[in-house]
């Protein structure tokens, strides 16, 4: 059988430090781990040469021996007699540990060299993390509610709570994929996508928006009814309100998060609207007011 070279493997030199072996082994198994190529045989199989690697190189007896005999692994015969001698006078009859999986995941030249993996303990990996987008209204954002997304395949029920922005992201514990070996799960990353509203305008917890006054209600005030994401409200206007005037309505805006029943403010801004269209007696009355006013 042909010798593996375990270093051109993880794609380090033979010098490499302990720290080398693990970033090298780290970077390619997330490349290649059977989470993002499930179908990829290539890749699986690379996947589990890379894990017998590092079972070697990791391990400094092995990488040791390895080291030692080289190409020249069929002679190790004396070594293994001696080391196995040295074991016995030390009371440790315990095999080499480390690995990835099982026996079946390791070559011949590995079983050869280093006997069966009876012994070795199963290195546990994290799955792989998972990141997802989620569009919502800006009036979905404003209340608590259930939300079932499809990632990779599975349903993911989860309760977004009031008051989310746009861009925030949240992380679901476990929710990613599956950990290997009985590593954990990874996670799943949601970060939502809130558009501009066209009536309201957020900014932070606070919401803005411009209400149209006619003439006459500004100039001698009144009520009107306006609607909000918290339902219509009635705001009383003051006589000769002027154009561009603004108010706040406390405790109207936008929910904060995760603090139930606590909400930002309203701001309105009015926006006076001139009459068209007037008729000869409506002109004939605007005429005498301009008169009055000189």
């Amino acid at each position: 059988m042909a010798f593996i070279d375990y270093y051109q493997i993880l794609g380090v030199p033979k010098t490499a430090s302990e720290d080398d072996i693990k970033k090298a082994y780290r970077k390619l198994a997330r490349k290649l781990h059977p989470d993002l190529n499930p179908n990829d045989k290539e890749a699986n199989k690379k996947f589990q040469q890379i894990n017998e690697a590092n079972d070697v190189l990791s391990d400094p007896e092995k990488r040791k021996k390895y080291d030692t005999y080289g190409e020249n692994w069929e002679h190790g015969e004396e070594y293994e007699k001696a080391r196995q001698a040295q074991e016995r006078s030390r009371g440790a009859g315990q095999s080499f540990s480390g690995g990835f999986g099982g026996d079946a995941d390791y070559s011949d030249f590995f079983g050869s060299m280093f006997g069966g993996g009876s012994g070795r303990q199963q290195v546990r990996f994290r799955g792989q993390d998972y990141t997802s987008e989620l569009h919502m209204s800006l009036s979905e954002a404003f209340v608590t509610h259930p939300k079932t997304l499809t990632i990779h395949g599975k349903n993911v029920r989860i309760t977004i709570p009031a008051g989310v922005e746009n861009g925030q992201t949240i992380k679901l514990k476990g929710y990613g994929g599956k950990g290997v070996n009985g590593g954990p799960d990874g996670d799943l990353y949601i970060s939502f996508v809130i558009p501009q509203d066209p009536v309201f305008k957020r900014s932070g917890n606070d919401l803005y928006t411009q209400v149209n006054l006619n003439l006459y209600t500004a100039l001698l005030g009144g009520e009107i009814t306006l609607d909000t994401l918290h339902g219509k409200i009635k705001l009383k206007i003051q006589p000769e309100t002027q154009n561009g005037t603004k108010t706040r309505v406390k405790g109207k805006g936008f929910p904060v998060y995760k603090k139930e029943g606590v909400f930002g403010d309203l701001y309105i801004t009015y926006q006076i609207q001139l009459p068209t269209q007037l008729t000869d007696k409506e002109k004939e009355l605007f005429t005498e007011l301009s008169r009055l006013s000189h």
